[in-house]
């Protein structure tokens, strides 16, 4: 429990800290910029984390079964909790569904704080496109969010 809290308040600290030093500089578009560095912070875990993770797995199948992996296995060793729901179009897109994102629970359930929470998604979506690309994944991950503390994660894999 007291890992959970630590990596929550370090996560809020963390973007309060890259969004602070970016309002000291004169850049034209602050929020892209931090937004960017949030997102290649998470690449950076990602990548270590799933090196570590899967040095004793067997290799994964296809897509569907990396996917698999990274919801039910990454997820709870993240976030104590697997993804709620994964859907997939079999054409290189899945959608992640997380009802209860651990990240957001913090803030009001509802709309009210809908503007400022996408700047707490960016890590997470660097983890996962981290994650992938480690496991030989090219993907684009965005994140979507209509009610708090629920949100999606797009991954769309690229085909090479």
């Amino acid at each position: 429990m007291a890992d959970d809290a630590l990596f929550g308040f370090l996560h809020m600290e963390i973007v309060a800290h890259v969004y602070k030093e970016q309002a000291t500089r004169e850049d034209i578009d602050k929020r892209v910029t931090c937004v960017s560095t949030l997102e290649l912070m998470g690449f950076r875990v990602g990548q270590g984390l799933i090196e570590r993770f899967t040095k004793d797995c067997p290799t994964f199948k296809d897509d569907l079964d990396i996917m698999k992996f990274l919801c039910k296995d990454l997820w709870s060793t993240i976030f104590k909790k697997q993804i709620d729901n994964l859907r997939t179009n079999h054409q290189g897109t899945y959608v992640l569904q997380d009802n209860k994102f651990a990240l957001l629970t913090q803030f009001s359930s509802g709309k009210q704080y809908i503007e400022e929470a996408p700047k707490y998604l960016a890590f997470s979506c660097g983890l996962i496109r981290g994650a992938l690309s480690n496991l030989g994944l090219e993907s684009v991950v965005t994140a979507e969010l209509s009610l708090m503390p629920s949100c999606k994660f797009q991954v769309v894999v690229q085909k090479l």
